[in-house]
């Protein structure tokens, strides 16, 4: 590339295809906007990203869908953007593509950005350790540098030739300064005695559809079992519950906040399990799909747990309770000794501990920036 070429691609390309991914690209946008204020950044995010200086080619709200049978009613509105974003990468403008997790779409692009010449930076990589381990020798040939924020990815995807570099965890900077249990419980308006159950039900309203009323029914029966205890349900920005399906408070947004005031919490399967060894809470993890989604993922999962928390402990940390499983009679069961203290629950938080040193140190998004930066001309 001549110097007036190089001189003339001034443009860093962000695509974060969910909320989570656009909290966590506006990160590595403000940063590397300290680092280069000569940049233009551009991107497919959300408002975080907005905020962060980034123009907005496509808003993400319109792209967060999940599971294998869900995607396939959007896949026109996909390859729509995947051709205004080809037509982007081979205009000669952008200088590098970073792309934030959401692996099915960004793979793609990250193909298209291969074959015009555009370095890829991919934070939060394809969980090729879950299923498709296939797709690494692909990841090789279309991304140039990595940013992983799991302990065990940096070695797998560099021993099959990606040059990968273990970040830490973003959630760590959310984390810094948690308060105490006490603190925690008055900030939101908790009493600070007695024992506080937390739910997580999900953040999309196909998990709420799935999950609100197992929650519930769990929560009912630890009621006439454990005397004070207190149901808290974390509710995300990006749903709305009726009050009708859910008796209990409802706090928006501020899941570390509710973990850290909790005595024991029932989570959806995802980050929200790591959450909770972050705030040092001990939960039981729980997920149901479509049974079409449930039948492909049983047979191209690789690996025998889906909590977050127990993939990185390499062991049951928390119970799981997936599909059929997840019965409310069995759920309490579980949480019951996590709610009345004792030798399991100190056995729990220990293990949590040490899953929260495992993830590195805060400032993720200041280490991806400055990789950023290392490949930009």
């Amino acid at each position: 590339m001549s110097a007036s070429e190089a001189g003339a691609r001034r443009e860093v390309l962000f695509v974060a295809g969910e909320a989570s991914g656009d909290l966590h690209a506006a990160g590595v946008a403000a940063a590397l906007k300290k680092l280069r204020p000569d940049l233009h950044l551009t991107g497919v995010g959300g408002h975080h990203m907005r905020q962060a200086g980034v123009e907005l080619l496509e808003d993400t709200g319109r792209m967060a869908v999940m599971g294998f049978v869900e995607v396939l009613r959007h896949v026109p509105a996909h390859y729509a953007l995947l051709r205004r974003l080809r037509a982007r990468l081979q205009s000669g403008r952008v200088a590098l593509l970073v792309l934030v997790d959401y692996p099915g779409f960004n793979m793609r692009v990250a193909a298209e950005a291969r074959r015009a010449g555009v370095p890829v930076l991919y934070f939060i990589t394809p969980q090729v350790w879950a299923w498709r381990k296939n797709r690494l020798a692909r990841m090789a040939q279309v991304i140039s540098r990595a940013a992983v924020i799991l302990p065990f990815e940096e070695k797998l995807l560099r021993e099959h030739g990606i040059d990968a570099t273990f970040v830490g965890h973003p959630l760590l900077d959310r984390a810094e300064g948690l308060p105490t249990c006490e603190e925690a419980r008055a900030r939101l308006g908790i009493p600070p005695d007695g024992p506080l159950l937390a739910l997580f039900p999900g953040s999309r309203v196909q998990e709420i559809e799935r999950h609100l009323d197992a929650f519930v029914a769990t929560a009912r029966r630890l009621e006439s079992e454990v005397k004070g205890l207190r149901v808290v349900v974390s509710v995300a920005p990006t749903v709305t519950i009726d009050p009708a399906r859910c008796p209990y408070p409802m706090v928006q947004s501020g899941s570390l906040m509710l973990l850290r005031a909790s005595t024991a919490a029932l989570c959806k399967s995802g980050t929200t399990t790591l959450e909770s060894a972050v705030a040092g809470c001990p939960l039981i993890v729980a997920y149901r799909t479509s049974s079409w989604t449930y039948a492909i993922a049983r047979r191209v999962v690789e690996i025998p747990r889906i909590g977050l928390v127990n993939v990185v402990a390499a062991r049951e940390v928390a119970r799981e309770f997936v599909q059929d499983d997840v019965q409310p009679d069995a759920m309490a069961d579980a949480l019951l000794p996590l709610l009345r203290g004792g030798s399991e629950r100190n056995r729990m938080r220990d293990a949590l501990a040490k899953v929260r040193s495992s993830l590195g140190r805060p400032g993720a998004a200041g280490r991806v920036a400055q990789i950023a930066s290392e490949m930009l001309p």
